[in-house]
């Protein structure tokens, strides 16, 4: 251990818990952090300042029940449409109570510590996060590259920025085409949104039976029958992190050529999770 004097002041930053504790459906939104309350967030302060060799400047807080929960659900059924109406139920609700609560969080932290920023976010709610005076700088994260994700929601529509090709390497049957790899699954609960997307050539879907997997993707469908082995077909992640874990170089294209290539974290030798 090295004293306080020794070495640079280490800088922190306080995460609120932003999910939305309902009386009935209970806690939504991720579980990371403790500090739920504006009287918590000032004690947590306080212990922060008190502490010789640290800074407090900064709160953050991720709203995922509001940022990673669609409005517009795909699918036309009884069972989209429930689904949309209760999402915009949660969302709605969700916005109101953490507007008043991390407004309160804040001031109360600041009469502690002149902290610089306040984060909240991410993709998903830009729009309710900008209009908390409270915060200072919002995270879009998966935004920026538009993943299929975020294409069930109905104030929130980015351009496809990104996506990767896998190669044909077996036909089972003449209508079938298989890729090798595929399962880059998205964080959140399980389900066939986690997973990436076939984006072109047009005509292909994936085998509900056996999804996109660690070690193939089969695709059916009107368009599976014109490839063959050494074909690629291009898919759409869900988010973003999946890109970054597995691979190592974002390809930057202008106009149809390759302008720059940017390395990952992995690509950087770095292993995260």
């Amino acid at each position: 251990m090295i004293p306080p004097h020794r070495r640079e002041v280490i800088r922190l930053c306080i995460e609120l818990d932003a999910g939305w504790r309902n009386p009935v459906l209970g806690h939504l939104g991720v579980l990371r952090s403790p500090v739920h309350t504006a009287q918590e967030a000032r004690e947590v302060a306080a212990a922060i300042v008190a502490r010789p060799g640290f800074a407090l400047v900064g709160l953050m807080a991720y709203e995922s029940q509001v940022a990673g929960l669609g409005d517009r659900p795909a699918g036309r059924g009884p069972r989209a449409l429930t689904t949309g109406i209760v999402n915009r139920w949660v969302r709605r609700h969700s916005i109101a109570e953490l507007g008043v609560r991390r407004a309160a969080a804040v001031a109360a932290v600041r009469e502690v510590a002149p902290i610089e920023f306040v984060n909240g976010g991410g993709t998903g709610s830009l729009e309710s996060t900008h209009a908390d005076a409270s915060v200072t700088d919002i995270a879009a994260g998966s935004g920026f590259f538009g993943g299929h994700l975020f294409d069930n929601y109905s104030a929130f529509t980015p351009a496809p920025a990104a996506a990767f090709a896998l190669s044909v390497v077996r036909k089972p049957s003449p209508d079938t085409a298989t890729l090798l790899g595929g399962g880059w699954v998205a964080s959140g609960p399980p389900g066939t949104d986690r997973l990436p997307a076939v984006a072109w050539p047009p005509g292909l879907a994936v085998v509900p039976r056996e999804a996109a997997g660690e070690v193939q993707t089969p695709l059916s469908g009107p368009g599976a029958a014109a490839l063959d082995v050494g074909d690629r077909v291009w898919l759409r992640h869900t988010k973003s992190g999946e890109l970054s874990e597995h691979v190592t170089e974002f390809a930057v294209v202008d106009d149809g050529r390759v302008v720059d290539l940017l390395p990952t974290y992995r690509g950087e030798g770095k292993a995260f999770l």
